[in-house]
């Protein structure tokens, strides 16, 4: 036995070395290069790809099947002279013993020089399309009519399934590789150059380390990033798993949308698909770009269908102004410090075309919101917003005035503060203020009427404490939708220094000239606080009450006052008219009709009243009050005039009614007695609304009606006491009747 063990022993090793002397004798005595021609003919047969090899062939048998390519090419048959890939070096070896066992064992598989150029044609059509097409073949003329359909066929045997093939290779490198993309329909234009791949031993289940580095760039825009992927990948393929732990992505960005300036990124995490379940999931996400820290958790369900993406996302407090500068980009202007602190915790679903953060938690610099944001379908831009914040100011984000309309409005001020200034020195005996005829409002454009043509909103929005053009609103809640360019306020309301306020209304921007139709109620609110928060001096003080219906159409602010329609009421309480002294134009009057002359210097001091009340009209901007009416302690105003709110001015006749005070005036000229109560003593106001009261003055034209009136009923007086009952009643009458025409 031991002689013939070693009789077979010497038998094995001598047909061993035959082996190997025969693949000696074939790798060194057959050149493959002698065959390039049937090798690419075998390509296009076969694969029916157009194989140039412009380089050596080089080949070893045993124990490895080694092949190495230098200098090939690949093309279309349809298009065989425009290669849509070609190498400088491609070398692999495959095991020849595993193969008989259908097992792949690879050694080192190297790359070197890969360019792959995609490209799509102006009709749309790709030239990766092509590949394995075999182009049509012209039919002769003569050539035999198709078999009948009746020829009886062989039924063809069912082929068994392929076995699937064990892969094993001790490594994969790429060096220096290209990937071109251009589509002539669009001009665009993508690559990957550079790219470097690496890898340790690559078996199924088990984890193979991955490097690769690449850089990437697009034409429109304009943008280069630099990557660097890290990471081990495991493939489990009976089970159809694949991951990716520890994965690392990090790079840096730039071109023109960053103007000039670079993003640096990063993200972390593990990756893992089930395809057999349809479901892929990110977990342990870890991302930043230059100031922002975000981690999170993604799953995607239903991969064969429409994928549902669900997970939530966490982003650490932040300085969005400073990171948006970062990336080249410009916000709004708006208060200094402003989106300084942000920080966002969020639960997150999506879809191919939506997506939703649930459970809110926003933190913008002093304001925390809770709630809901969705885009429910990214073509229509549907928008969905449910949000409750605690404080929020909206000035502290609002771009300032322009300087088109601070000029307006320093002009508007100057030529104010003169009127008053000539109103307060001539304490009511200078003539009437001019009517203000520059017009107060900006004709800058107003409302992004594109935008809002194709906006689809729903918001719902609730604010413990709303600042809003410098109002302190509590309590403040906004509802509102947006379809179709029709933009409906459903309730826009909140209490305002201790009064309430209520509005609604619809902006329509279809037609070429936006159409705004507008409702509001005041309840009780300092009208004074109203006026100085938009920096005007108040002429009056009181709580008041309002409510309005008006119309405008136009998309800047002059078009909207000038086209204003609509009615309005109002009334207000317990109020002060402001640096005015109506009392001291009353007794300017009554000191004319006494013939005297006030000893007193005048007096700019406040008129209490208790009530001031009456209703407007509107039409192309004016607003007419043909009903105001005044209740001042002892005395009535009435009043009947117009405002023109295209200048802010006013133009009243006023009429003073004493009733029954005849309590003695501080000056000796200007007594009340029994004569005067029930006189209507006429005023004139006429100058920029906010003098108020400040620019009335006694209209003379009208008081001597006042002195006339006066006279007959004193001339009747006589009459009455020289006649006595000498006469009828009826002839005293017709006498008094005479004498007051």
């Amino acid at each position: 036995m031991k002689a013939f063990g070693k009789i077979l022993g010497l038998v094995l090793l001598g047909l061993l070395l035959i082996i190997v002397a025969a693949g000696f004798a074939l790798t060194h005595l057959f050149d493959p290069n002698d065959y390039k021609d049937e090798i690419r003919q075998i390509a296009r047969d076969k694969a029916h790809i157009e194989l140039t090899l412009n380089g050596d062939i080089g080949w070893s048998l045993f124990p490895w099947l080694g092949l190495e390519l230098h200098e090939a090419s690949v093309a279309t048959l349809i298009n065989p002279t425009e290669p849509y890939a070609d190498l400088q070096m491609l070398g692999l070896s495959v095991r020849v013993l595993p193969l008989l066992r259908r097992e792949v064992q690879m050694s080192d598989v190297r790359v070197e020089g890969l360019n792959l150029r995609l490209k799509r044609d102006k009709n749309g059509h790709g030239n990766w399309e092509d590949i394995g097409k075999v182009p049509p073949a012209a039919a002769p003329a003569d050539s035999p009519a198709p078999a009948s359909a009746t020829t009886a066929e062989a039924p063809a045997q069912p082929e068994k399934p392929p076995q699937p093939i064990r892969l094993d290779i001790d490594s994969l490198t790429v060096n220096n590789a290209r990937v071109e993309y251009n589509d002539e329909q669009t001009g665009k234009q993508f690559s990957a150059e550079s790219i470097q791949l690496s890898t340790g031993p690559v078996h199924d289940s088990t984890n193979i380390p991955v490097k690769a580095t690449a850089f990437l760039g697009t034409n429109q825009p304009v943008l280069r990033v630099r990557t660097e992927l890290t990471g081990e990948l495991r493939i489990e393929r009976a089970l159809q798993r694949y991951r990716f732990e520890d994965m690392k992505l990090s790079g840096e960005l730039a071109g023109d949308p960053l103007q000039g300036k670079t993003m640096t990124f990063a993200a972390q995490g593990q990756l893992s698909l089930d395809k057999a379940a349809n479901v892929a999931e990110w977990t342990g996400i870890k991302i930043s770009a230059n100031q922002l820290r975000a981690l999170g958790e993604l799953k995607a369900n239903d991969l064969d269908k429409t994928p549902q993406i669900t997970g939530g996302i966490s982003i650490a407090q932040f300085d969005l102004a400073k990171f948006v500068d970062s990336i080249g980009q410009k916000l709004p202007a708006m208060a200094e410090g402003s989106l300084s602190k942000v920080e966002l915790v969020s639960r997150v679903a999506a879809t191919p075309t939506s997506i939703a953060f649930d459970n809110i938690n926003l933190k913008l610099d002093d304001s925390s919101f809770s709630g809901r944001i969705a885009v429910e379908d990214f073509a229509k831009q549907s928008l969905r917003a449910i949000l409750k914040a605690d404080t929020f100011n909206v000035d502290r984000y609002l771009p300032p005035k322009s300087a088109q309309a601070n000029s307006a409005t320093q002009v508007r001020q100057a030529e104010v503060a003169s009127t008053e200034a000539d109103a307060m020195a001539g304490a009511g005996s200078t003539p009437l203020p001019d009517k203000p005829s520059k017009t107060a409002w900006s004709t800058e454009r107003l409302l992004p009427v594109e935008r809002l043509a194709k906006l689809d909103v729903d918001a719902d929005l609730t604010f413990g404490q709303l600042t809003l053009d410098k109002l302190p609103i509590q309590n403040a809640a906004l509802k509102a939708t947006g379809q179709g360019g029709l933009l409906t306020l459903s309730n826009l309301s909140g209490e305002l220094y201790n009064g309430g306020f209520a509005a609604n209304g619809t902006l329509d921007v279809r037609p070429s000239a936006p159409v705004l139709n507008l409702q509001t109620r005041l309840n009780r609110v300092p009208v004074e606080k109203i006026l100085e928060s938009q920096g005007k001096n108040p002429p009056v003080k009181g709580l008041v009450t309002l409510t309005s219906n008006v119309t405008g159409s136009g998309n800047s602010q002059q078009a909207l006052v000038d086209t204003l329609n609509g009615n309005a009421s109002f009334v207000i309480n317990n109020g002060v008219l402001l640096n005015a002294n109506l009392e001291q134009q009353l007794c300017k009057g009554i000191a004319t009709l006494n013939r005297k002359t006030l000893s007193g210097e005048p007096r700019g001091k406040d008129t209490p009243f208790q009530e001031l009340k009456g209703n407007l009209t509107f039409r192309n901007g004016i607003a007419s009050n043909p009903d105001l009416k005044v209740r001042i302690p002892g005395m009535t105003v009435n009043g009947d005039g117009d405002i023109d709110l295209r200048v802010l001015g006013m133009d009243y006749r006023v009429g003073i009614i004493v009733e029954g005070d005849t309590s003695a005036m501080s000056d000796p000229a200007c007594q009340v007695g029994e004569k005067f109560v029930g006189i209507e003593w006429p005023l004139r106001c006429r100058g920029p609304l906010e003098l108020g009261a400040k620019a009335c003055r006694v209209d003379n034209d009208r008081l001597g009606q006042v002195a006339t009136k006066m006279a007959g009923d004193k001339l009747s007086e006589k009459i009455d006491e020289k006649l006595g009952d000498k006469v009828s009643p009826e002839l005293k009458n017709a006498l008094k009747g005479l004498f007051k025409r």
